[in-house]
């Protein structure tokens, strides 16, 4: 009798039921799931390019059709960069219409291009749409703060970070914003004074530099010399989550050493370091110079335990994730808002003019405070046109929370929703035959009479969880952009190229090369 191979038998059957249990789960999840979510979709009118297995759902399909269009180079009057940075709306609205249904990997994804529906999401207060934290790489880029954060989490954050984002407060940073940028443009005035009358200088990485120093200023009370070793940080963590953004995210998958995120850890370690010595320092400093009237000094004053009830506390991890979101969110999205405008405005030199005119007939060559802003219709309307054609944030997503229904279309929990925020701000149907067109009289009667339908402005977002910070990037503009006009006459370089490229955020691919000359005389 051979009762020793017992043992070997026993562990060789749980290990085939334990692999047939894989196998079932597997087909389960990657088969018999996708297809019967499809044809429940098909049978409400929700077509889509079809579930593929061995293409990660659509995966392969917007990839290459990212390929074709990477090469494309625009006229500089053409502001059609669809075909470059969301290819596959453009292939499949016209065959699918506004609302369909595509795959990352096996997770459903329902693309909503319609007004209607999208506002329905956004305005929703129930909590039944939360955000799309599923990619591991994107949650340590912008940290698990406001931005990301759902329900009562997302409650106890806004209790805190609010408050330091009020337009009195804002205003006084008016003052800050307006030194960062007379800095580099002193040194703009300095090399026209040294080569002569014009000069030409790569606008979109000047801006990023300045957008830093503001940040670094009015959130941390530091300068763009210590902000800019966090800025470098996250802006290597920004490429590497956005190289991820088009492939399956499987959940454990970030747990493994591979050098990509080994890359990510070292990156997000070295943030978190840096910023956590700017909050040591100053909550070490705190009985000399209090906890300081920048965004991060609200924020610690509103965290102690003499100013707050003790459930509205942020831990020190999650000041330090809002950190992070300030940083990145306040940099970056206001970078390209300057970037896109002073394209928009070096293509359209009457609106240069019109602008000018605007800005020197309020407050001629003063130093700009926060009342003088709200004077400028003209700037306004442009920045308002710019977002609309060149929103730094391309499209933005949310989950299905729960089996729910949406404009009579009953969806599965966990489903992704897309909004494609530069498809929408294209539609005729919503913007009229000149959607395409860049015309900021569109703006002239407010925000909700621009387009056919009053939520139709994306840039921001909408409804309960818009942007926290829409109104400091709009501030930070309009006072760098006045800025220049009461100083400087400009022309786009002969060497710039039109190739608006995604890397989270929209830019141009190849800089903004731009021809300054002084208006001093």
């Amino acid at each position: 009798m051979n009762v020793g191979l017992a043992p070997w038998g026993v562990a060789a059957a749980a290990a085939a039921v334990l692999l047939a249990s894989w196998a079932f789960k597997a087909a389960v999840h990657l088969v018999w799931r996708p297809r019967a979510i499809a044809r429940r979709l098909r049978a409400q009118g929700v077509g889509g390019p079809g579930y593929r297995l061995f293409s990660s759902g659509n995966l392969a399909e917007i990839r290459r059709f990212c390929g074709e269009g990477a090469g494309l180079v625009l006229d500089v009057s053409s502001h059609d960069f669809l075909p470059i940075v969301q290819p596959h709306f453009g292939k499949w609205i016209p065959l699918y219409g506004r609302i369909f249904l595509y795959w990352f990997g096996a997770q459903p994804n329902i693309c909503l291009a319609d007004v209607s529906m999208v506002r329905q999401v956004l305005s929703d207060r129930t909590g039944i749409y939360l955000k799309n934290v599923t990619n591991p790489h994107f949650v340590r880029l912008l940290g698990k703060g406001l931005v990301l954060t759902d329900g009562d989490e997302w409650k106890r954050h806004r209790k805190v970070v609010h408050p330091a984002f009020n337009m009195d407060n804002l205003k006084m940073m008016t003052v800050t914003m307006s030194a960062c940028a007379q800095s580099i443009m002193s040194e703009w005035e300095a090399k026209l004074e040294t080569k002569g009358s014009v000069i030409e200088i790569e606008l979109n990485q000047q801006f990023e530099e300045l957008t830093t120093d503001v940040i670094s200023h009015t959130a941390f009370g530091s300068s763009y010399k210590e902000g800019k070793h966090v800025f470098l940080a996250q802006r290597e963590l920004q490429y590497l989550a956005f190289s991820t953004f088009l492939t399956v995210q499987i959940p454990w998958f970030s747990y493994l050493p591979t050098k990509k995120n080994l890359k990510t850890r070292s990156l997000d370690k070295k943030v978190r370091g840096m910023l956590m010595n700017i909050i040591k320092s100053r909550l070490a400093n705190k009985d000399i110079d209090g906890y300081g009237n920048d965004l991060l000094g609200h924020m610690l004053e509103a965290c102690m335990p003499e100013h707050s009830e003790s459930q509205s506390q942020l831990s020190m991890d999650e000041i330090i994730d809002e950190c992070k979101t300030f940083f990145f969110a306040g940099n970056d999205t206001t970078s390209r808002l300057l970037t896109w405008t002073m394209f928009l405005l070096a293509t359209h030199p009457e609106w240069q003019e019109k602008l000018r005119e605007e800005v020197v007939t309020e407050c001629g060559s003063e130093v700009l405070t926060g009342d003088m802003l709200n004077k400028w219709k003209l700037v306004n309307m442009f920045l308002l046109e710019t977002l609309r054609l060149y929103s730094p944030v391309s499209l933005v997503r949310r989950r299905a929370g729960t089996n729910l229904e949406l404009g009579g279309i009953m969806l599965p929990k966990g489903t992704l929703l897309t909004i494609p925020i530069a498809t929408i701000h294209r539609d005729t149907n919503v913007w009229g035959e000149d959607a395409g067109e860049f015309r900021p009289k569109r703006f002239e009667n407010g925000v909700s009479r621009a387009a056919k339908h009053p939520n139709a402005l994306l840039s921001f977002s909408s409804g309960l969880r818009s942007c926290i910070g829409q109104d400091f990037a709009m501030l930070e503009a309009k006072v760098v952009i006045a800025m220049i006009l009461q100083r400087f006459s400009f022309t786009l370089s002969p060497m710039y190229i039109h190739a608006p490229i995604e890397v989270i955020t929209l830019r141009p691919k190849y800089g903004l090369p731009m021809v300054l000359k002084s208006l001093k005389l």
